[in-house]
C-alpha cells in the first residue's frame, strides 16, 4: 500500500473533475482508480467525495484531505529536486497548450532550443486557440495572449505584444490613404479577427476615445489567414507584431494613422495552477522563454 500514491491519485481525481477522467489522464483503468479511491476511503474511515453519475463533490474531509495532500506533495517534490541537481531534476514530460499563430510562428523555436539544452523532457503540446481547462485537462502551463481575468491562475508575465493598425501598398493605393480615422468610414473595409468587436476605438486630438464601425469583408479565427488575406489587399487588419513583423518589414503591409491608432500592447503570460506544485522543468522553461521573448521582443516594431 502507498499512502503517497494514494494522495496523489486523490489529489487527480479532483482537479480532473471525475474518475474517467482522472484515469486517462493517470493512462491507466478507470477500475483501477476507483478502486484506489474506494480502499483509501475505508482506510481513512471517512467519506471524500460524493459521487452522482454526473458529478463529484468534496465533503469537508475530503476538502481539507485534499488540501493537505497538496502540500505534502509539494514538499516531497521541493526535497526532490533540492537534493537532485538541475541535469537530473529536468527529465520527464511537460502538458503545454498555446495559440495557434504564436505558437507555429515562435514558441516552436524556442521549444526546440530549450530541447536541445535539457534533451530528456518530453513535450506535449496544444497548438490551439481555445482557452483550456489547465486542471481539468491535465495541463503544466499554458501560454496566453490577453489580459487575465481568472484569479485561480498564477501567471508570470514572458514579453509584450503590440497590435498595428496595417495594410498593403496595393490597398492604399487603391482605397486610399486615409489621414484621419474617420476617413475610414468613406470607403474602406477591414478584415476582422473572431473574438474581435465589431467597432475599433481610436483616441482623437482631445483625448478621447471615439469607435469607428467599419464594414468586415472577412471574418475568421485565424491570424495567419487574415494577415495574408491583407497583404493580398482585401482589406486593414488590427494584426499584432509578433505576426506581422516580416511582411511590415519587407514592405508588404504598412502600418497606418499610428497616431491616433496607438498600438496596443497586450502581455503574453505562461500562466498555470496557484494550488499546484511548478515543477522544476516547467520552472525552467518559465525561465527559458522569458529570456529567449524577453522586454523587448526580435518582432518588435513600434
Amino acid at each position: 500500500m502507498n499512502q503517497f500514491e494514494d494522495m496523489q491519485t486523490f489529489v487527480r481525481i479532483v482537479e480532473a473533475g471525475s474518475i474517467t477522467k482522472a484515469a486517462e489522464q493517470l493512462n491507466t483503468a478507470k477500475s483501477a482508480v476507483s478502486k484506489r479511491l474506494s480502499a483509501l476511503e475505508k482506510r481513512l474511515a471517512v467519506k471524500l467525495l460524493i459521487r452522482t453519475t454526473r458529478s463529484q463533490t468534496l465533503t469537508d474531509s475530503g476538502s481539507s484531505y485534499y488540501q493537505q495532500c497538496l502540500r505534502i506533495i509539494d514538499d516531497v517534490a521541493e526535497i526532490e529536486a533540492n537534493i537532485r541537481n538541475d541535469n537530473c531534476a529536468l527529465k520527464g514530460n511537460i502538458k503545454l497548450a498555446a495559440p495557434l499563430s504564436f505558437g507555429l510562428t515562435h514558441l516552436g523555436e524556442a521549444l526546440l532550443q530549450f530541447n536541445e539544452i535539457y534533451p530528456e523532457i518530453n513535450f506535449d503540446i496544444d497548438f490551439n486557440d481555445r482557452q483550456v481547462d489547465l486542471i481539468e485537462e491535465g495541463f503544466d502551463l499554458a501560454i496566453r495572449i490577453s489580459q487575465l481575468a481568472d484569479s485561480t491562475l498564477m501567471a508570470k508575465q514572458l514579453t509584450k505584444i503590440h497590435v498595428l493598425l496595417c495594410a498593403s501598398p496595393d490597398y492604399l493605393n487603391k482605397h486610399g490613404m486615409p489621414k484621419h480615422p474617420e476617413d475610414l468610414l468613406l470607403n474602406h473595409q477591414r478584415l476582422r479577427y473572431a473574438t474581435e468587436p465589431d467597432y475599433w476605438q481610436y483616441i482623437n486630438g482631445n483625448n478621447e476615445k471615439k469607435k469607428l464601425k467599419i464594414p468586415t469583408v472577412i471574418r475568421s479565427n485565424n491570424g495567419s489567414f487574415l494577415m495574408n488575406s491583407a497583404i493580398k489587399g482585401k482589406g486593414l487588419i488590427m494584426c499584432p507584431d509578433f505576426l506581422c513583423y516580416k511582411a511590415i518589414r519587407l514592405g508588404q503591409l504598412v502600418p497606418i494613422l499610428t497616431n491616433y491608432f496607438l498600438p496596443t500592447e497586450i502581455p503574453a503570460y505562461a500562466v498555470y495552477p496557484e494550488n499546484r506544485h511548478l515543477s522544476q522543468r516547467v520552472r525552467k522553461l518559465i525561465d527559458f522563454l522569458n529570456n529567449y521573448f524577453g522586454e523587448k521582443p526580435y518582432w518588435q516594431i513600434i
